[in-house]
């Protein structure tokens, strides 16, 4: 069966990691932009259907799944779990945008950095995206876009970071490729690069460490760090028909850090 292409009908973005932090973010700007949002949790089912809530409180449907974007193993059913709400909750057989947000952090030096701690970064923010992208491109839509989050630190250097950096330019890298791969059905790709943001992520250190907040603050263009708000109405916005012919591009959301 061919994927359909994207229809003039209420359009479903599938957020992962979308219980908290800068996924949430994005499930209620899409949300107020008129997208429906199929959203994934690990641990905080509690936390997603309150998000749900909250978009269903916008007027948009939205439904809550469980995913661990570090298990690959896990994605053929959670595919079969997604078609299952796509049917139930809309009667369709796709959605119509992929939003690779689900992630977690490490920092440690690089002479420190564990073989754990590397594979554990490799299995959620390089292969979890490849394979899951992979997986679900049979339940996207033609036309759609992907966007995948990377992060500031894949432009600038900071110390503790190589290993999630190492990874977030692979994805940089890996979604001009699938740009390029996905073309030919009208899928466009992109990634959304942060720069330091106030959230739980990491421990929340850029948020409650009152000297790392200050140090990045004056590092940054515009003169205070990130806020998942930030973010959030960035990733809708690259989700809307005005902007469908920007592809393979790389954009930064820092404030302007370390110019």
């Amino acid at each position: 069966m061919t994927a359909s292409t994207l229809t003039s009908s209420t359009p479903i973005v599938l957020i992962t990691g979308g219980s908290r932090g800068l996924g949430r973010s994005a499930a209620l700007a899409a949300a107020k932009s008129g997208i429906d949002v199929v959203l994934t949790y690990r641990q905080q089912a509690i936390e997603a259907q309150a998000v749900v809530a909250e978009i269903e409180a916008l007027g948009q449907r939205a439904v809550a799944l469980p995913l661990d974007v570090g298990d690959v193993a896990s994605f053929g059913a959670f595919a079969s779990q997604l078609a299952q709400a796509l049917q139930s909750g809309w009667q369709r057989e796709r959605f119509d945008f992929l939003v690779n947000n689900a992630g977690m952090g490490v920092h440690a030096p690089f002479a420190e950095t564990t073989e754990a701690q590397f594979d554990a970064l490799v299995n959620v923010h390089l292969k979890g995206v490849f394979f899951l992208t992979q997986r679900l491109l049979p339940l996207m839509n033609d036309g759609g876009r992907i966007l995948n989050l990377s992060s500031g630190l894949a432009r600038f250097a900071l110390p503790g970071y190589a290993a999630y950096a190492a990874m977030k330019g692979a994805i940089e890298v890996l979604s001009r490729y699938l740009a390029k791969e996905l073309g030919p059905r009208g899928i466009a790709v992109n990634v959304v690069a942060p720069g330091a943001i106030e959230t739980d992520f990491g421990g929340g250190a850029v948020r409650d460490n009152a000297e790392l907040n200050a140090f990045i603050a004056g590092q940054t263009a515009l003169g205070r760090v990130g806020v998942a708000e930030d973010i959030g109405p960035l990733v809708a916005a690259l989700l809307q028909p005005s902007t469908r012919w920007v592809n393979a591009q790389r954009i930064e959301a820092s404030g302007g850090m370390f110019l």
